[in-house]
């Protein structure tokens, strides 16, 4: 399993899962438990921004989240049916930032603490 990370020039990690050997095993559950929150500036109504705006809601003045997970447990607007992300190549940083795996190649313990309190097992 293999996850691209890529470092912005603000020092920021960004994680690429995209790749034909995704660590990701799918179950979607990140999508359906966190609020998906991000600086409102990422959204595509602001100069440079990506996330569709209309599948986010204004939180603060500077703060939104995406629909469905303003309060838990929720769903992300942006989840497909396939618990793929719809708008992958334009999901907001938070997403972006959420590792699969860690440097050492292990799965990230806040996957496997979800999949447990969910009762999804790894395939």
């Amino acid at each position: 399993m293999s996850q691209e990370s890529i470092r912005t020039d603000d020092g920021r990690t960004f994680y690429d899962m995209s790749g034909g050997d995704n660590p990701c095993i799918g179950c979607a559950v990140c999508c359906m438990h966190y609020r998906v929150s991000f600086y409102q500036g990422e959204m595509d109504s602001q100069p440079g921004g990506y996330v569709p705006s209309d599948m986010a809601v204004s939180l603060t003045p500077f703060r939104a989240c995406m629909k469905g997970t303003e309060q838990a447990p929720g769903r992300c607007i942006a989840l497909g049916e396939d618990k793929l992300c719809t708008i992958y190549e334009n999901r907001p940083s938070v997403c972006r930032e959420f590792p699969a795996l860690l440097e050492d190649g292990s799965q990230n313990p806040e996957c496997i603490r979800l999949q447990a309190m969910y009762g999804i097992s790894r395939k």
